[in-house]
């Protein structure tokens, strides 16, 4: 299997211009976004850099394996002219996981064609015919997702938080009846459902015949501008310290996107670029050292309105934007509806139900338990919300958090640790951050993170003083919907938006 780690070794024992003209320019693609394999940020921040990579290493490998299969039956072939065939048993196969194809049945597969790929011929390299966005819309991000479920074995658990997320779409009417892809996604979801009221533990899923087709042809009408993933990856360099070859990396990744015309001068966003271009070249720092890049506050500020602001002018999807400043009468208000998490048992009568995108703070003593607090609060949301981390700054990764893991029973695959804030949050929907006065972090600094990332929940963990008083500016308890106190030891008391008050037993 060819994966980041391995790819250049593997294609240093091919010979690239024997390759398909599709898997020639994969192979382009991957120089240019990684500076040759020497800068693997954009892969690694980018999901759909990531994505089309990972396509590609998927069907580079597959090619390697069929003309290798190829080359072996052609010998075998030659070889029985001139042997005698020995008698040869039929092969039996078995399932080791339930298999389920969406759409039409799997065609059953015996033998040594069980799993071969097709070598297919090769074909000219065609422009991309489909329609440029900003980012993709919603429809379209679900069938990817389902479209990345195939082939792949997934829990009962993964296929419910799938069902959730097109349920909330449609709740958030994100997705409408009117949507030109409602049909696809209404398909999927019923699907899922039927799928997920029938299988085990486990279930293979694939997608085969017109459906497999028709998901493809649909997500691969749209493409996120080449220019949006370049200001993505300048704008994750911003306030890290970064070596020379990474921000060479990016200067050349423009400049040739520039010099070879998939970026002209009618693009929205190339004198946004030609910025970028000489904030990258006044980089002051010596090959092998690390070094601050500079960003200016206003050109930050632009980049982060054009990330924020995008609109799908296809209509797609709805931009869900914080408005303010805003007159509304009172029957508009009254027939508003707003979207809840869904919170039950304790964290219900602790907090309420707050909405996506709230903001927590705990504070309290050391040893009184308010980590052991957050760490319970992270299961639960990551077992039944979405994908937690968990920023462990204080603590660190070390057997004291791996105790309070194995004591609250809160292992689960949506849920990650690390021991510092990585640059790109946008794979979760819940963050920790324990604690803010380890991560150094002012209000100023977590009201940047709610504005880069409105629908991210996030749970400030805070330090106290000896009178327990939490460590930082009130500015801090003003500007989130719940507070949570630990004041003795096992004991957190809250008060905030969604519940007026409420009292939790923590051990």
């Amino acid at each position: 299997m060819i994966t980041k780690s391995n790819y250049y070794n593997k294609v240093n024992e091919i010979n690239i211009n024997d390759l398909p003209e599709t898997l020639k320019a994969g192979h382009e693609f991957v120089d240019e976004t990684t500076g040759k394999g020497q800068d693997w940020s954009a892969y690694e921040g980018e999901p759909e850099i990531k994505e089309v990579v990972d396509l590609y290493f998927q069907k580079l490998d597959a090619f390697l394996k069929a003309t290798k299969l190829t080359a072996e039956q052609q010998h075998a072939k030659s070889k029985d002219t001139t042997t005698h065939s020995s008698k040869k048993e039929p092969g039996k196969t078995k399932s080791a996981t339930e298999r389920r194809t969406v759409g039409v049945k799997s065609r059953s597969t015996t033998g040594q064609n069980k799993g071969k790929p097709k070598v297919r011929s090769k074909k000219p390299t065609t422009r991309f015919t489909g329609k440029y966005v900003e980012a993709y819309g919603e429809e379209i991000l679900l069938i990817r997702r389902m479209l990345n479920m195939h082939e792949k074995e997934k829990t009962k658990h993964q296929v419910l938080l799938f069902i959730n997320a097109i349920q909330r779409k449609i709740v958030e009417k994100k997705v409408r009846k009117t949507s030109p892809y409602a049909v696809q996604i209404k398909f999927i979801q019923e699907w899922l459902v039927d799928l997920y009221n029938k299988m085990g533990e486990t279930v293979t899923i694939e997608i085969s015949g017109k459906k497999l087709d028709k998901f493809r042809r649909i997500t691969g009408s749209r493409q996120v501008r080449p220019s949006i993933r370049l200001i993505k990856r300048y704008i994750n360099l911003h306030g890290k310290q970064v070596e020379h070859a990474r921000v060479k990396s990016l200067h050349n990744a423009i400049a040739n996107s520039i010099n070879k015309g998939k970026i002209k001068k009618s693009d929205p966003y190339y004198d946004k670029l030609m910025k970028i271009l000489d904030s990258l070249r006044d980089f002051n720092c010596e090959v092998g050292e690390k070094s601050h890049l500079k960003i200016h506050h206003a050109t930050l500020n632009g980049l982060h309105g054009i990330l924020n602001g995008i609109e799908n002018s296809d209509g797609l999807g709805e931009l869900q934007a914080i408005t303010k400043n805003r007159i509304m009468n009172s029957r508009a208000i009254q027939n508003m509806t707003f979207e809840r998490l869904g919170f039950q048992g304790k964290w219900l009568d602790f907090i309420g139900d707050p909405s996506p995108g709230f903001t927590a703070m705990i504070f309290g003593k050391p040893k009184m338990g308010k980590s052991f607090l957050a760490v319970d609060f992270a299961g639960y949301l990551a077992e039944w919300h979405g994908r937690v981390l968990y920023v462990a700054r204080e603590e660190g990764i070390y057997a004291t958090l791996q105790e309070k893991i194995q004591e609250m029973a809160v292992a689960h695959p949506d849920l990650d640790f690390s021991d510092f804030l990585p640059p790109d949050l946008s794979n979760y929907e819940f963050v920790f951050l324990d604690s803010v006065t380890k991560l150094s972090l002012s209000p100023e600094d977590l009201d940047e993170l709610r504005t880069s990332y409105p629908k991210v929940s996030f749970i400030f963990i805070f330090q106290t003083t000896k009178n327990g008083n939490f460590r930082g500016r009130n500015d801090f308890q003003h500007d989130v919907d719940v507070v949570i106190e630990v004041p003795e030891k096992g004991i957190a008391v809250q008060n905030g938006r969604f519940n007026q008050g409420g009292e939790m037993e923590i051990f």
